[in-house]
């Protein structure tokens, strides 16, 4: 490989890997329509990660509250949210965005599946003081839950 190939192979290297990815802040999230199109980081999300973001009790928690057909393995699932089976033939990942990132403004305040992605000091709500400014899931975990949730088809 000459010296321009190997350039310009490395370039497209950095140009597609995270090095020149921003990610969106909390505060600078924008759902619209009940969606966020955009990846929050610029990088795609990886289903075999979001899977375990998804199982984790310290991070996602989601079978605290949903079904799981793909988590046989696991004890434990809620009964509270809807089933996750079938997932991606229901809704798009802009939507599933907009849900993990804050479900309150898709669903509406009676909804108690928390946001995941957002400062919740600004809720109202007494928050210890070990989360403030915190967010639940980062930004790239959220994008890691929705490849996941986009692989959980209808059987």
């Amino acid at each position: 490989m000459d010296k321009i190939a190997l350039v310009a192979f490395a370039a497209s290297l950095l140009i597609g890997s995270s090095a020149f990815a921003e990610t969106v802040l909390p505060d600078d999230v924008k759902i619209s329509d009940g969606t966020i199109s955009n990846s929050l980081t610029g990088v795609a999300g990886n289903a075999e990660t979001g899977r375990e973001v998804f199982a984790d009790r310290k991070l996602g928690n989601c079978l605290a509250c949903h079904q799981n057909n793909d988590m046989k393995e696991l004890s434990f699932h809620g009964e509270v949210g809807p089933e996750i089976n079938g997932v991606a033939d229901r809704w798009e990942a802009a939507q599933l965005r907009a849900i993990i990132v804050n479900s309150k403004a898709v669903f509406g305040d009676e909804t108690i599946m928390p946001a995941f992605y957002y400062d919740h000091d600004k809720t109202g709500f007494r928050v210890s003081e070990k989360f403030q400014g915190k967010t639940i899931l980062s930004a790239q975990n959220v994008e890691d839950v929705i490849a996941y949730l986009q692989t959980l088809k209808e059987e």
